[in-house]
């Protein structure tokens, strides 16, 4: 079938944005015309690809299984033609990954990662553990968790136990675990964690009604500006540790999960993916 790449490019930027004028902005086109090349594309293909919602644009499942195939390919092209005008070969990588894993191992381990592999254009996407491979046209996503994942090959990198931790000015309330029931115990959106931290510790668990946070880092924060004390990957924060911003009140841990190299399937692979899945494995 002959589509128009016009028509095609339109689609995957308005489908990213969810939004006509946001897509017409990134293209330098008018609203106008992006919407005639989305429709011209639903004429060809014969199938609706957007719906109408209160708020703006929603995908169908048409729209839906074509989106992360024109993500893929727009990314590969663009990629090819800066290789073609550089005169060199290089290759994007786009790598989405826990924001606590980021900063707490993956950053200071970059350079050593480009100093082996300089033909790799890293792009790092951190999130809250809620990733869309294919919907964000990711490569592979560094992720938390049990390794099972619909569609989804998980290669295990490395575990993370968690332990309370607090601020310093909070420390003397705690002579022994059970002093943690009458705490403000922040918690992330995994419900489980502290429960399962008491009952480990041999207490038995309170009701627990703190604050919840979508990222270790806020809840790190947060315990370390005096909120309460959070359950965190003691790994990630022996900075915060060391400087005596963060101090753990008991050594007791829980094994909550542990993070997984993800990629889809379905996806094909590349050199850049090799590459990163092979150093990674092996720093880990």
């Amino acid at each position: 079938m002959d589509l128009p790449l016009n028509a095609l490019r339109a689609f995957e930027v308005s489908a990213r944005h969810l939004n006509f004028t946001r897509a017409a902005e990134e293209l330098c086109l008018t609203q106008t015309a992006v919407s005639q090349h989305v429709r011209n594309l639903e004429s060809r293909l014969g199938t609706r690809l957007f719906r109408r919602v209160p708020k703006g644009l929603a995908l169908t499942d048409e729209g839906l299984m074509l989106l992360p195939v024109l993500v893929e390919s727009f990314e590969r092209m663009s990629s090819l033609l800066d290789n073609l005008r550089r005169g060199q070969k290089r290759e994007v990588l786009s790598v989405g990954t826990v924001g606590t894993f980021a900063v707490g191992w993956l950053l200071p381990r970059l350079g050593e990662f480009q100093k082996r592999h300089p033909f790799v254009e890293l792009r790092l996407f951190t999130n809250n553990n809620r990733v869309d491979l294919a919907g964000e046209g990711l490569d592979c996503a560094i992720r938390f968790g049990d390794g099972h994942w619909h569609g989804t090959e998980a290669l295990r990198l490395m575990s993370a136990p968690l332990a309370p931790m607090c601020s310093p000015l909070l420390r003397g309330r705690f002579k022994e675990p059970r002093d943690l029931c009458a705490a403000p115990l922040l918690r992330s959106y995994r419900n489980d964690e502290w429960a399962a931290w008491f009952r480990q510790a041999e207490v038995t668990p309170p009701v627990i009604t703190g604050p919840m946070f979508d990222s270790s880092l806020v809840l790190a924060d947060a315990a370390a500006q005096g909120a309460g004390v959070a359950l965190l990957p003691t790994r990630f924060f022996e900075r915060d540790l060391r400087s005596g911003r963060l101090v753990r009140p008991f050594d007791i841990e829980i094994q909550a999960g542990r993070y997984w190299l993800t990629s889809l399937t379905t996806r094909r692979r590349t050199e850049a993916m090799d590459a990163f899945r092979d150093w990674i494995l092996t720093a880990a």
